[in-house]
């Protein structure tokens, strides 16, 4: 016989009391009033716009009174540290957690190594805001943010606010970027189950990481051409029209003809490939066979 499914009562934090829910673990890096950065670790961090052509966006949900919170409303940047799942840094995400410690205070516990964000990026478009804060070393890959005041920063009477950050930049260490390009090896970030028994947080362990084919004979839907064609080369960018001249050509030679059209961009000096240009390529082919 199955077994049976029973209620759960909903309660305040229902993603750790009602529920197993695996999130992330992030250290937000801000300016405190000193000037000096301030890391903070977070959970509810999530990608909330991912599909509008240059304009993308993180949100995150935090205390209201938290020194991050603070911290954004005053500056309005922010980086998104995103570290490796080991074990040190864990603990010490726990003891930078903990409310109450001024930034002075709490960043004497850290274990973390600061570099100066200003080589990664320019600084935000609009004029009197600070440039992005320090970012953590051990990092495998950094967002640098710029927090977008036109969304609601609170939705209820309750000691909460909704950061919309835009992503003005993605960083990431050279091994890590290589592997996303190529497809192939994903890091071990940590999954966080939240803070349970009244007295501990959390954390799960990895396994290997496995790949499922999508099924054959299902075509090549343009968010998968879109996706193979943007990865391929960090320095070619294609248009969604261009995508589309592909998507019936065979997973199986997808790259190849992507590899193909990226080295006749490259011969000619052009950094977008658009839909004339697939065609110009297209009617080359044609003339030499």
């Amino acid at each position: 016989m199955p077994e049976q499914f029973l209620d759960v009562r909903i309660l305040d934090n229902f993603y750790q009391t009602s529920s197993f829910f695996p999130m992330p673990v992030v250290l937000m890096s801000t300016f405190a009033e000193s000037g000096k950065t301030n890391l903070g670790p977070y959970s509810l961090c999530f990608p909330h716009i991912v599909t509008k052509q240059g304009d993308h966006a993180m949100m995150l949900i935090c205390r209201a009174t938290s020194n991050t919170a603070r911290n954004i409303v005053r500056t309005k940047v922010c980086a998104i540290n995103f570290i490796p799942d080991k074990k040190k840094y864990l603990k010490n995400c726990v003891m930078l957690g903990f409310p109450g410690e001024t930034s002075e205070e709490k960043m004497k516990h850290s274990i973390f190594t600061l570099l100066p964000s200003g080589s990664y990026g320019a600084p935000p478009a609009r004029a009197g805001q600070a440039s992005y804060p320090e970012i953590v070393e051990e990092a495998i890959q950094v967002f640098l943010c710029t927090w977008d005041e036109s969304y609601p920063l609170q939705h209820n009477e309750f000691e909460t606010y909704y950061f919309l950050l835009r992503i003005d930049r993605i960083i990431m260490k050279k091994k890590w970027r290589d592997r996303l390009f190529r497809g192939k090896g994903l890091p071990t970030l940590p999954i966080d189950y939240g803070y349970r028994d009244n007295v501990r947080f959390w954390f799960a362990k990895h396994s290997r990481p496995f790949a499922v084919p999508i099924p054959e004979g299902k075509g090549n839907p343009i968010e998968a051409v879109r996706y193979a064609c943007d990865r391929f080369d960090p320095d070619i960018r294609w248009e969604q029209e261009a995508c589309a001249k592909i998507v019936k050509v065979p997973r199986i030679f997808l790259n190849r003809v992507i590899a193909g059209v990226v080295a006749e961009a490259k011969k000619e000096g052009v950094a977008v490939i658009t839909a004339a240009f697939m065609d110009k390529v297209q009617d080359k082919r044609s003339g030499e066979k």
